[in-house]
């Protein structure tokens, strides 16, 4: 019985970490899926334990894949010489990710814990997927690549910052919201996904330090372990990915996949 339920715990720690780092980065909801799936499977909730595994894997998957971008952005910090460097960014980008990050921070800070306690209607969690697929595939459809990274300026960087807050609701995708604004401001779609993933990074990394003092040091077993390795693995892929779908095409097969999501879920509750 006990090595039944040991295995089932690494099969779910090594599908959810998969999920969370699939969907965490490709703009199509990780907080939606981690409700959806459990939810229509009758898994249980793995415990906090296992939140803050899912954060570390994509936090570490964001470090890596991106480690070059945030040693020139640092530089940029340091440095006496004011002017772009390697990656096109603009002298003071890592302040404008500083001033970005605060909106998300501190309402996800304000309002995280209703949003878990509250917020798991998946009927609610299917009109997201489709209305928020929806608004990025139509915003992408008519933004102008008028907007070269060297140029983001505090505003511009604080908007898409402020976007983030919106992906604290199940459903809604925190990288799908962030290059829905981007693109709206004028990125092109690969400069759109690079900008929200390096903004996306310390988001991230906030939300794990959050949930680590909640952990209990035992509960750093397998699953755990597991979680954080299938996260960072999947995170890399999807990342890697994104970045080169993008070069070539657009978000409508997002969308779909999204319409399909809701389309599932509202079948779903209506059969059941």
């Amino acid at each position: 019985m006990l090595y039944n339920t040991l295995m089932i715990d690494i099969i779910h720690s090594i599908i959810l970490g998969a999920v969370q780092g699939l969907t965490e980065f490709l703009p199509i909801s990780s907080s939606g899926h981690l409700v959806l799936i459990p939810a229509i499977f009758g898994w249980q909730y793995q415990g906090v334990s296992f939140d803050v595994a899912l954060h570390a894997g994509t936090a570490l998957a964001l470090i890596i894949f991106f480690w070059r971008d945030w040693v020139n952005i640092i530089k940029l910090a340091v440095s006496s010489k004011r002017s772009a460097v390697s990656g096109n960014y603009p002298s003071n980008i890592l302040w404008q990710i500083l001033v970005a990050t605060i909106p998300a921070g501190i309402l996800g800070l304000l309002i995280d814990k209703y949003m878990e306690n509250n917020i798991h209607s998946l009927l609610f969690i299917a009109f997201n997927f489709a209305f928020f697929g929806f608004l990025l595939w139509f915003v992408d459809r008519r933004a102008k690549n008028d907007l070269e990274p060297g140029k983001l300026t505090y505003k511009k960087s604080f908007l898409i910052g402020l976007s983030q807050s919106v992906a604290l609701i199940p459903g809604v995708s925190r990288s799908g919201i962030t290059l829905t604004a981007s693109r709206w401001l004028g990125l092109s779609r690969e400069d759109a996904a690079r900008f929200s993933f390096i903004l996306s990074t310390p988001v991230i990394i906030g939300a794990f330090l959050v949930k680590l003092p909640s952990m209990a040091g035992e509960d750093m077993h397998l699953s755990f372990w597991l979680g954080i390795l299938t996260a960072t693995i999947f995170g890399l892929l999807a990342i890697k990915f994104l970045l080169n779908y993008l070069k070539k095409s657009d978000f409508s097969v997002f969308l779909w996949y999204r319409l399909a999501v809701a389309a599932f879920v509202i079948l779903w509750l209506a059969l059941k």
